[in-house]
């Protein structure tokens, strides 16, 4: 129905919301295997050798989690949205029904007393 409609359309949320992190966890692996290989290559560990890999680190985990926060903030928005409308459409159909069930049991009362009263009358023929 029209939840899981709704529900459906957050799913890119959530995708880049649990995905981002690890998305950015890769790249600090590669950016920290990018700094060994230099130091490896140069045989010391100085700034200059070390420094453009832990950058790269560094900037796969901002870019990560700059896309990760945003998008979990958002699904919870949402979905927050959405199960309060589920639940508003809940609510008015229950009482939608109650109140049809109330008059057909009215209606239901209304017949059948006035039925009791017109053969009470004698105007109603068996």
């Amino acid at each position: 129905g029209e939840v899981q409609r709704l529900e459906k359309a957050l799913s890119l949320l959530a995708t880049t919301g649990n995905a981002a992190p690890f998305i950015g966890l890769f790249g600090t692996v590669w950016g920290i295997m990018v700094a060994f290989q230099g130091i490896g290559l140069k045989g010391s560990a100085t700034l200059a050798v070390v420094a453009p890999g832990i950058s790269e680190a560094l900037i796969a985990t901002a870019a990560g989690l700059a896309a990760a926060i945003p998008a979990v903030v958002a699904y919870n928005h949402f979905i927050n949205k959405v199960r309060n409308l589920e639940t508003e459409m809940m609510n008015f159909s229950n009482d939608f029904l109650n109140i049809v069930k109330r008059d057909l049991v009215r209606r239901a009362g209304q017949t059948s007393s006035s039925g009791q009263v017109a053969a009470d009358r004698g105007q109603i023929e068996d």
